[in-house]
């Protein structure tokens, strides 16, 4: 007898993920790999014990609640040391490739591009490519291949070891609209071949704007926000928010295999919200080519009235007794994060080489050279607004310089409102801190950097909360 189409798929699909898993090594199993993203500490990997829970419910909208594995989610792609580079540019007609770090238009040579990269079919044009040997998740947003030359609108980059959330000096890793790639919280083609009771890490997640907050548009861990958010949205959730079904939400009166499963990680670790949408009061994301459709012959009344009882049951955690990771350990979230960036226009002071800034290394670079150079950055673009991460007048906060090769950093801060210097570190050399308290109502910062002799040389650093 002929085994069914789709039936044969899945069957062809579960012993793929399966042999895939099997000859994986184990590094690509563990946490902050290709297989299991972040670290276990990573909220993505963790869950709430006892949550609070808001009241606000997810309005109804123009469509119904969807989970999509096609158009708008993403592919996530592995690359390989025999990989070759690809250039990136921008969109044609464009100003040019947007890196959201540095905050310029550039081109980007992504060091090993996979055969199998695909941008995601909607307009998002969302890709994902994982490279181990720089444990680097490079974020692609609008990926077009135009003839043989790969170009996109966005690109951003974390670290697959990493937060798999943007801080406040690095504060946008990827291409949602919080700032994190758009491969963070997904359902994985491998996770849904399994066919778990549900899945053991936290959902990505869209609202529309009937449900999304204007004021705050975002909150911790999220760095940012949709543009419009201001103005378009109507609701009371806040992007970055986590939103949960209650633990006496009925699971057992879901029929469909994979709303019940997704209801289960609901209950567990809920979803992150990561993005707006136009019209669907959620959207929760699959990888492009997984298992996780739960209607994937079209249109399905239960599973739409399913889906439709699960938005009635969200609700949007406001605080936790605590949190425990990926490997059963209790933790508490870290919300002092490092606050300095060291992009901007480094023009030279002193020396024969530049130092710029290099994004993959969160440092200013110099080439090898012979004699000491020193560079200087004006443009105060060392520290992002972050709402949640304002530095708070009167506390105390601590520089650390981070450099190689003999390298120095040394930081100013000039009250606008003031008239005056208020702080200045001297020069740092590596592992080297300063503490100080914060007195600058109208801010504008100065970053010197200063090279060793020799090999190159890195100067960055690291500001943190000190109380």
């Amino acid at each position: 007898m002929q085994r069914p189409q789709k039936t044969l798929r899945r069957l062809q699909l579960t012993l793929a993920m399966t042999a895939l898993l099997s000859t994986s090594p184990t590094w690509a199993q563990e946490w902050g790999s290709y297989l299991k993203p972040f670290a276990a500490d990573s909220l993505w990997n963790s869950r709430p014990v006892n949550p609070v829970f808001d009241n606000f419910v997810i309005p109804t909208d123009t469509y119904f609640p969807a989970v999509t594995n096609n158009t708008y989610s993403t592919g996530i792609f592995l690359a390989s040391p025999d990989d070759p580079p690809v250039t990136v540019k921008g969109l044609t007609g464009s100003k040019g490739l947007f890196n959201t770090d540095d905050e310029n238009y550039h081109d980007v040579t992504i060091p090993h591009w996979p055969a199998a990269a695909r941008a995601a079919p909607g307009t998002d044009g969302h890709a994902d490519i994982v490279d181990p040997t720089t444990g680097i998740v490079h974020s692609l947003f609008k990926l077009k291949q135009e003839g043989t030359q790969w170009t996109a609108a966005m690109y951003a980059w974390t670290k697959i070891d990493g937060r798999g959330w943007p801080e406040p000096g690095h504060y946008y890793q990827g291409a949602r609209a919080t700032g994190v790639p758009a491969a963070a919280g997904i359902i994985r083609t491998h996770e849904a071949a399994q066919k778990p009771e549900y899945y053991k890490h936290a959902l990505a997640m869209s609202l529309s704007y009937s449900g999304l907050s204007p004021n705050p548009a975002y909150v911790f861990p999220a760095t940012s926000a949709d543009t419009y958010a201001a103005t378009r949205n109507k609701g009371s959730i806040p992007e970055g928010s986590l939103v949960m079904l209650p633990p006496d939400f009925d699971t057992s009166r879901i029929s469909n295999a994979e709303v019940r499963r997704i209801a289960e990680t609901l209950k567990r670790y809920g979803a992150y919200i990561v993005d707006a949408n136009i019209g669907t009061p959620f959207v929760i994301y699959a990888e492009i080519g997984s298992d996780a459709n739960p209607s994937p012959s079209g249109w399905n009344n239960t599973v739409a009235n399913e889906l439709q009882s699960v938005r009635a049951g969200l609700r949007r955690v406001i605080s936790a007794e605590s949190w425990v990771d990926g490997n059963g350990n209790k933790f508490t979230p870290n919300q002092n994060l490092n606050l300095l960036s060291m992009r901007g226009n480094w023009t030279q002071q002193s020396g024969s080489v530049l130092g710029k800034f290099s994004s993959w290394d969160q440092a200013v670079v110099f080439p090898a050279t012979s004699s000491v150079s020193e560079v200087v950055n004006y443009s105060n673009r060392g520290m992002n607004a972050v709402t949640w991460a304002k530095p708070v007048m009167g506390a105390s906060y601590t520089l650390t310089a981070r450099t190689t090769n003999g390298g120095k950093l040394r930081m100013s801060i000039y009250d606008q409102l003031a008239g005056k210097v208020v702080f200045d570190s001297g020069y740092l050399a590596n592992g080297e801190s300063k503490t100080f308290t914060w007195n600058a109502n109208s801010p504008r910062l100065a970053l010197y950097a200063q090279s060793g002799v020799g090999n190159s040389t890195a100067v960055g650093g690291q500001l943190l909360k000190a109380n």
